[in-house]
């Protein structure tokens, strides 16, 4: 039920570029080395992120250092779930401590921002810690990829769409954009899901507009976010703020979405939601989800706690007995909460995600975040 990062998502369809404007690189392997899918997400004048997926077609390895080399005025500015350089047109991308290990037939992922003049062609070649993949590269995607504003403001009901002082404008399946240390995506992973944009002035006041069908299953989860990749008893502080406008009809809830050990924990803290939604649990009744803990206060909120898993990880949502639209959270209290429950350990905080997590619309309908920001020390 959970959407994954972008980074998984992506493997699930290497081998594939799209109509929508994926780039896709897909150098075959020789019989001991890697494929390597390499998508421009999003692309504006002299800017462009890429998302990067590694498909490892040898043997399992415990750390990983991808190198391939840029055309002229292709240059990196900023990357995630990696270390990256650029030594003039060699890009080096390492993993970070928690994605070093890839077992064969296996993927790791990550993803960056770069500049760039004349062209943005796609890379020829790569190379998986000195071995070569080689073979063809498909390079020519159906339509240019682009994330420029449109030209005509979109109409929703309730009322905006996409502002004219929009930043960003998007409506790929996974684009991404990153401003001042926060990345938004636009997330659309479910199935049956309708047409999604996602707008941005900056990192932490943007909006969606969508028009998804009111049938079961979770059709997207836009959102922008920061990664910590801290211990929890390393951490002194996680303290978040938000404010949000949302429809008055739907079946959505507004969600901050945090994984922990590697995506072996998802934690949802609910700050309001409305509509056929509910969380996942252990178990359930003629009302639906039952709590394993009610009112618990912690962080500076009341909530119902719901324990349970979607078969890959365990789930811990915490559901605000009474809906809210704007206030702010002592992050850390909620996730040392549910160490002294014993339900898991001293983890690794990732990525600390916040978004809209959208069921259905009525109608086509805008999702607004005013503002937001997490702080953590």
């Amino acid at each position: 039920m959970r959407r994954r990062n972008l980074a998984l998502s992506l493997a699930a369809s290497l081998g594939i570029a799209t109509a929508a404007g994926v780039v896709t690189a897909l150098p075959a392997s020789a019989a001991a080395g890697c494929t390597v899918t390499y998508q421009v997400s999003s692309q504006w004048p002299g800017g462009f992120g890429a998302n990067v997926t590694i498909k490892n077609l040898g043997d399992a390895v415990g750390s990983w250092t991808l190198v391939w080399s840029f055309g002229a005025g292709q240059t990196v500015t900023q990357a995630w779930n990696t270390t990256l350089t650029q030594s003039g047109s060699t890009v080096t991308a390492k993993n970070a401590s928690y994605n070093g290990s890839i077992a064969t037939n296996a993927t790791a992922s990550f993803g960056f921002n770069g500049s760039w003049t004349g062209s943005n062609p796609v890379p020829g070649t790569f190379s998986l810690n000195g071995t070569t993949c080689t073979g063809g590269v498909t390079t020519t995607p159906t339509t240019a990829p682009t994330t420029t504003p449109p030209t005509t403001t979109p109409t929703t009901s309730p009322g905006g769409g996409v502002p004219s002082d929009a930043a960003w404008v998007a409506t790929g399946q996974w684009d991404t954009w990153t401003n001042n240390g926060y990345t938004l995506n636009n997330d659309v992973w479910g199935s049956g899901a309708g047409p999604q944009t996602i707008w941005a002035r900056t990192g932490t006041n943007w909006g969606v507009v969508a028009n998804h069908p009111r049938t079961s299953g979770v059709k997207s989860y836009p959102h922008t976010g920061r990664t910590l990749n801290r211990t929890l008893s390393s951490l002194g502080s996680i303290s978040s703020s938000f404010n949000v406008s949302v429809p008055a009809d739907g079946d959505y809830e507004t969600a901050y979405d945090i994984w922990a050990n590697n995506y072996a924990y998802e934690i949802m803290i609910w700050t309001n939601q409305h509509g056929a939604v509910g969380p996942i649990a252990e178990s359930y009744d003629s009302n639906g989800a039952v709590p394993s803990a009610r009112n618990v206060s912690a962080g500076g909120h009341t909530w119902n706690v719901y324990r349970g898993s979607n078969g890959s990880n365990a789930v811990f949502s915490f559901i605000r007995t009474s809906t809210t639209n704007s206030g702010t959270i002592d992050v850390l209290a909620v996730l040392n909460w549910l160490r002294t429950q014993g339900w898991y350990g001293d983890v690794t905080v990732g990525d600390i995600q916040f978004g809209f997590e959208l069921s259905g619309t009525a109608g086509q309908s805008n999702f607004t975040c005013n503002s937001f920001n997490i702080t953590y020390a």
